[in-house]
């Protein structure tokens, strides 16, 4: 079987991410040869368990399947099988016990971890509160957000020597006496950046909420009261700050360890960085999809679910997963040991959405909901039988007998199915992320030479190809709106079904999670979004409506959230409330830019420069790094300046001559660079923008539609949560994370 057509997207982000180079950074590998080289590998822990293995047969098995995209295991195992790194997990919990020690050897242990291209989840509970005192020195704790801290400076030195960002979740109990410093912790979106949070919720608590009562804190150390706190007061301080940026989110820890697997071996304290995987300290998330487009078949009528490909494919991807943990080179010895005994995976799904665009099913209707229970049951029980086939040839997982299963017939895998978020795979497979709805369905992509590609969700594209409604003006309304709801002229039926993130209800986004979460032995991530103009108390209702609907958590981002007003551009006053008559004030960002970004190599590795421009001139200029890291605080903050200067008169010309010919060591030294450091590069796109708009490209008259950047109002350029920090596209927020379309960037790997 020959590989599935991927897009042109995929190809690029496969080539950026996942294939081989070397030394020189030369791509040295195929795609097919990609998916031979993971398929391979995967296949010999066969020989494992019977050294007659037919595990050649075995590979072209897991190669077709991964092949054809019918399933794709997660980014690390595409990436590192069978290469000198071979580390397959994409997360790992971690366990932060109350001592200076144990602290410490837990920032260590995630350096390592995040070095391998991990992530980490932590619970900061058992540490001591601020303040508390400290029996071996005679001085006072300070407390869980402090370390967090600490945590997070570590995991951006590691981002600086050169590997991607490291992704972590730090998780405190709803008791905990500092409670209140925690959930406004991420208050200043420039703090605590390499960091989700959530805020571990007890059934107690909760019922304290409902009844309005005040509930008591627990010292960590005497787990003795110290004092209580209204919970109602409480749950809105958690409501306002989520509102407020989407920060911190929430799990039902009772919920957590309810099931799980194996309580012998202590509580379920902590997750992943998206919330989806719950995890006992030291074990790993072993995660892979499968692409619920290719489980449909085509009749006379449309489209239906292939139940016995599906069967077959849920059959063969935990084989996959488990074999996954056999060969898995894990970064820490302790980890390897904890992940064997219970042998969790999580076998997922992605293009649910598109699944339904196919079946004509809206996403935001009943028929929808009930679909993914019935879809969702269908999978939990294939994989419960694979599972169960597994421990009859290979052995039950070695805890098995201490586990919640143990009357029951044998499993090979303590946890079978999750939901995770799919941003970088489902990009490859061509799918829509996990369970999430469609974000847009069409895109804009610009390039250097001022060209726009235009690119559109294949299931609409040919609805309105069949029934002769398509047109490039169509395209370019749809990508500036966002939604096809408002768009009157396309039928009714079309705008009922072709649903994006923002017409559905944040109560339709939560029903949805809580119908996966129904047959997830796991959780389930997702995002529930919502609009600008939602209120707190639309947030409080999807928080209790989670609680009532028995999901184990939930994260919510508020459209335009994280927008941080990081230049005061409005009026200067004295004390007297005068305004200095020599007082410079830039001109506001207008609301719509064109712009170009160019890559440009420094010493330190890529650096992205974007510059946009209005009918006015240049207006603004950002920077990002690529994963090779750099000094992007340095870069950002020289861009800063140059757009207020450029917004206060300041001419290219003074800005240029100030910037160019900065020499920084880590430049110079290198052969063939195009420029003597970050600000000389700046310096030097930023004035070939100037003259692009000076000789070509006279901007006066032009419209938002053959404008080359189409940003909604009131946006920030500059917040790296809005946009990508590799190529400077939208960032989606979805399934607990953040994803870009445009390049493959994740958040969380």
């Amino acid at each position: 079987m020959a590989i599935s057509k991927i897009s042109k997207n995929a190809e690029e982000v496969l080539k950026r991410r996942y294939l081989a180079r070397d030394a020189e950074g030369n791509l040295i590998e195929t795609v097919e040869g990609m998916f031979r080289r993971v398929a391979a590998t995967i296949a010999a822990a066969d020989k494992n368990y019977d050294q007659n293995a037919n595990d050649a047969a075995l590979a072209e098995d897991f190669y077709q399947l991964i092949s054809s995209l019918r399933f794709m295991p997660n980014s690390p195992t595409l990436m590192n099988a069978g290469r000198p790194l071979g580390q397959l997990s994409a997360c790992f919990v971690l366990p932060v016990e109350d001592s200076m020690e144990a602290i410490f050897d837990a920032v260590k242990n995630a350096a390592l971890i995040h070095k391998s291209g991990g992530g980490t989840g932590f619970s900061f509970s058992k540490l001591r509160q601020k303040g508390a005192t400290v029996n071996s020195t005679g001085g006072v704790a300070s407390g869980p957000v402090s370390f967090m801290r600490v945590f997070n400076m570590a995991t951006e030195a590691v981002k600086q020597g050169g590997t991607r960002r490291g992704a972590n979740m730090g998780i405190l109990r709803i008791d905990h006496p500092d409670i209140e410093e925690f959930i406004h912790c991420k208050t200043d979106n420039a703090d605590i950046t390499n960091f989700n949070i959530s805020v571990g919720i007890t059934e107690a608590f909760m019922a304290a909420v409902d009844a309005d009562k005040d509930y008591d804190l627990i010292d960590p150390k005497s787990h003795k009261a110290v004092g209580q706190l209204n919970a109602k007061e409480v749950f809105n301080e958690i409501v306002d700050s989520a509102w407020h940026n989407g920060e911190p989110g929430i799990i039902f820890l009772d919920r957590l360890n309810k099931d799980n697997a194996v309580p012998s071996q202590g509580e379920i304290e902590s997750t992943n960085p998206c919330g989806e995987q719950p995890l006992l300290p030291y074990e790993s998330c072993n995660l892979g999809s499968i692409n619920l487009i290719k489980m449909l078949k085509q009749t006379v009528d449309g489209y239906e679910i292939d139940y016995d490909l599906l069967a077959q494919t849920v059959k063969l991807a935990v084989h996959f997963l488990d074999n996954v943990i056999d060969v898995n080179n894990y970064p820490l010895n302790k980890i390897a040991e904890v992940t064997r005994l219970t042998r969790k995976i999580g076998l997922g799904i992605m293009g649910f959405a598109d699944m339904l665009l196919y079946l004509n099913i809206p996403y935001n209707s009943e028929k929808g909901v009930g679909l993914a229970e019935q879809l969702m049951a269908f999978i939990e029980e294939k994989a419960q039988e694979a599972s169960r086939l597994l421990a009859q040839q290979r052995a039950a997982f070695p805890l098995f007998a201490q586990s919640i299963y143990k009357d029951q017939a044998p499993l090979r895998n303590a946890t079978v199915t999750t939901i995770a978020p799919t941003g970088t795979i489902s990009i490859v497979c061509g799918c829509s992320s996990g369970i999430e709805p469609i974000f847009a369905y069409v895109y804009i992509r610009n390039v250097m030479d001022g060209t726009q590609l235009v690119e559109v969700n294949s299931v609409l594209l040919d609805v309105l190809k069949k029934r002769g409604l398509y047109s490039d003006h169509l395209m370019n309304r749809i990508a500036e709106e966002g939604t096809i709801a408002h768009i009157e002229e396309l039928p009714e039926d079309i705008r009922r079904i072709f649903v994006c993130a923002h017409d559905i209800s944040p109560t339709d986004h939560t029903k949805m999670q809580a119908a996966f979460q129904r047959h997830t032995d796991n959780a389930v991530s997702k995002t529930v979004n919502f609009p600008n103009t939602a209120t707190c108390d639309d947030v409080a209702e999807v928080y209790m409506l989670a609680y009532q609907l028995d999901c184990k958590g939930v994260t919510i981002y508020r459209d335009g959230s994280r927008d941080a007003q990081v230049l005061n551009i409005g009026k200067v006053h004295h004390d007297n409330g005068q305004q200095p008559a020599d007082t410079i004030t830039p001109r506001p960002r207008p609301a719509i830019t064109q712009g170009f970004t160019e890559r440009v190599k420094t010493g330190c590795g890529n650096l992205y420069i974007t510059v946009n421009f209005d009918e006015r001139g240049i207006c603004e200029v950002f920077t990002s790094t690529g994963k090779a890291g750099g000094c992007p605080s340095q870069s950002e903050a020289t861009a800063r300046l140059v757009s207020v200067a450029l917004r206060s008169g300041i001419s290219v010309e003074e800005i240029f001559a100030q910037l160019k010919g900065i020499r920084c060591p880590s430049t110079i030294r290198q052969q063939g660079m195009s420029c003597t450091s970050c600000p000389d590069a700046i310096a030097k796109v930023v004035a070939k923008v100037a003259e692009y708009i000076k000789n070509e490209h006279k901007t006066a008259g032009l419209t938002a539609e053959s404008q080359g950047s189409l940003l909604e109002d009131n946006r920030n350029i500059f917040d790296t949560l809005q946009f990508c920090p590799e190529c400077g596209n939208k960032l989606e927020h979805e399934g607990g994370c953040v994803v870009c379309r445009g390049c493959g960037f994740s958040r969380c790997g």
